[in-house]
């Protein structure tokens, strides 16, 4: 069926700024026995897709022959391959996949693909996968939260941050986060959470201690990384759960063992692109399921900042690094 088309696709031949985002010609991706072919209609733009485009994400092995940034995507299932059973053609799915997402068609295992709920646009849907499973992994499998609970989301108005407020929300657990202006905080509020606190104004840990009424909090998602990892064992309570998720203000950090030890803390790190495929499949799996009726409902939901066409890549890229988002930053494909 599709042998020999060559199709548009945002395809790395150089490392750089967001002027290496270019639109080249790619092959149709082959579809295996036990993938599918997603026609894109939507791609979210995360910001691991700024690493990669700077030559600091590469992608997992084997190495692709055209390396298109790209995540997670939504659209409409275009080929399927000889064993899939889930998927026919025309149906609409969303994916969370080791990139190639800004193009106008990927292929990807059919179990890391599922169902849009009928209520949601493809923009909405793109913009779940990476974010919303990133937030779900980080709250449920690595800390181990419950209901009643109090946790603190750094970044709470990203897309992964804005994605745990409501998990966590859902869940029953007390929700703090931390914004950079009065206009995301007002956000984050509207989202369910119960403290907001614009780290330009005030320490997030005295904050905390306020909040917490001085016993800490049970787990901490951070984005941030080193500058706030001193930070981040203070306001824990012994016993409580870090769980690094990015490093926006680096990698490298010096640690007190010491209280790491006495205080029982436990630091765990996440990442979705690495993962065997085994471990995706059941994180998807579960997320499906739990969630699935949520999205339906509008109890849960993707918050959209602004939409770019896919060959503005660039511009959405110089977009997201401003830090002015609220919610997802999706790329459109025609």
């Amino acid at each position: 069926m599709f042998g020999g088309i060559i199709v548009q696709a945002i395809a790395l031949t150089e490392f750089g700024g967001p002027e290496v985002l270019r639109m080249q010609e790619v092959p149709m991706p082959a579809c295996g026995p036990d993938d599918i072919v997603i026609r894109v209609h939507a791609a979210g733009v995360n910001r691991a897709d700024l690493l990669e485009r700077q030559g600091l994400y590469p992608p997992p092995p084997p190495r692709p022959e055209y390396q298109i940034p790209g995540l997670e995507c939504a659209g409409v299932v275009a080929k399927i391959g000889t064993r899939v059973m889930r998927f026919h053609e025309g149906d609409r799915v969303m994916a969370l996949i080791s990139g190639g997402g800004y193009a106008q068609y990927v292929a990807c295992p059919a179990e890391f693909a599922w169902a849009v709920p009928p209520a949601l646009t493809d923009v909405e849907a793109a913009a779940i996968p990476e974010a919303f499973l990133t937030a779900y992994d980080a709250l449920f499998d690595k800390a181990g939260l419950a209901m009643g609970q109090r946790v603190i989301i750094h970044a709470g108005a990203g897309g992964v941050g804005s994605a745990a407020i409501q998990l966590a929300v859902l869940a029953g657990l007390h929700v703090m986060t931390t914004v950079g202006t009065e206009e995301k905080r007002q956000r984050v509020l509207s989202l369910g959470a119960e403290e907001a606190v614009n780290y330009h104004r005030q320490s997030f840990v005295e904050a905390a201690r306020t909040w917490s009424a001085g016993q800490g909090v049970d787990a901490i998602l951070d984005f941030i990384g080193a500058n706030y990892l001193e930070q981040n064992m203070v306001s824990l309570k012994t016993g409580g759960v870090l769980v690094v998720i990015g490093t926006l203000s680096g990698a490298e950090a010096p640690i007190h063992l010491g209280q790491l030890l006495g205080r029982r803390i436990t630091l765990r790190g996440t990442a979705l692109r690495s993962r065997p495929v085994y471990d995706k499949m059941r994180l998807i799996q579960t997320f499906q399921e739990r969630t699935g009726e949520f999205f339906q409902s509008g109890r849960l939901g993707a918050i959209i900042d602004r939409t770019f066409p896919l060959a503005h890549a660039d511009e959405a890229h110089r977009y997201l690094v401003t830090n002015q988002t609220i919610g997802k930053v999706i790329l459109t494909v025609d």
